[in-house]
């Protein structure tokens, strides 16, 4: 069986950084898009897949809530990366002497202020480990990139200067995915449950099956909704809550869902991240 972790990116994008926080035992399988990150999990190339599903500076992640429902693959925990921001260069570059950043266009809006001060042009990338790997054999002194640290360490670079981000909480969520449910037990410590769900065509029917959660005191930490096959008609929802399936009041809350829709299916039951609590 493969001990590789897959993910969409190059080596030392923020998403392998993610794969060493949480599953340093592993080995890396990168992969070009998130399909076949997945596909990776799916056909066993990749014992588990790491996934980036929302940002606290910029919302969800594109097509990723879409992708889940489709993959076959359960969550079997998530992953808190607080995303800290280098501008990194060919080794023995000068910070006065750099004229360009590249990278991708949502890191280049992050260090608007960073960059602005220093009088660098911003140059969007394909991405961020891309960007760093592009400049290395750039061979251009003046040319720098915006990547993680673990960018520069893999590409040979300098860290010019390190947590230049406009923002201080930045943080990214991910999900590991695995081939098999993780039938976690309620323990003592904090569960998430994730599911996606279809509402019935009546009246107010989502406000109805939404209720068994408020009247049951249950936590909904996320609900958003996407079409289904392209159609304004279909609406599908996801939704994480806090607790566990056997909690009493979790189980009469989706009891209560149920009633009121036309399909629920879980997509996983797993263990809160620490930086969540």
């Amino acid at each position: 069986m493969s001990s590789r972790i897959s993910f969409q990116g190059e080596l030392g994008a923020y998403s392998h950084q993610a794969c060493r926080q949480a599953k340093p035992d592993l080995d890396v399988l990168p992969c070009r898009t998130f399909e076949d990150a997945i596909e990776a999990v799916r056909s066993r190339d990749a014992l588990l897949g790491m996934l980036p599903i929302e940002n606290s500076t910029y919302g969800r992640v594109a097509d990723i809530h879409s992708l889940l429902p489709q993959s076959g693959l359960h969550i079997v925990n998530e992953v808190f990366l607080r995303v800290h921001i280098c501008l990194v260069a060919l080794p023995g570059a000068q910070l006065e002497h750099i004229r360009k950043a590249l990278s991708h266009t949502v890191l280049l809006g992050q260090c608007r202020d960073f960059l602005g001060q220093h009088g660098i042009q911003r140059v969007t990338g394909a991405d961020t480990a891309g960007s760093a790997r592009h400049i290395a054999e750039l061979a251009d002194p003046s040319v720098s990139a915006l990547a993680s640290d673990l960018a520069a360490e893999i590409y040979g670079l300098d860290v010019l200067a390190r947590n230049i981000e406009d923002h201080g909480h930045n943080t990214t969520r991910f999900l590991i995915m695995s081939r098999d449910p993780d039938h976690t037990r309620r323990g003592k410590g904090n569960m998430i449950t994730t599911f996606v769900f279809q509402v019935r065509n009546i009246p107010a029917a989502l406000y109805k099956a939404m209720g068994g959660f408020a009247t049951n005191g249950i936590n909904m930490t996320k609900l958003e909704s996407y079409m289904v096959d392209g159609t304004f008609t279909a609406t599908q929802f996801y939704a994480d809550i806090e607790g566990h399936p056997d909690d009493p009041a979790v189980s009469r809350a989706l009891e209560e869902l149920r009633y009121f829709t036309t399909s629920v299916r879980i997509l996983g039951v797993y263990p809160a991240d620490q930086e969540r609590c």
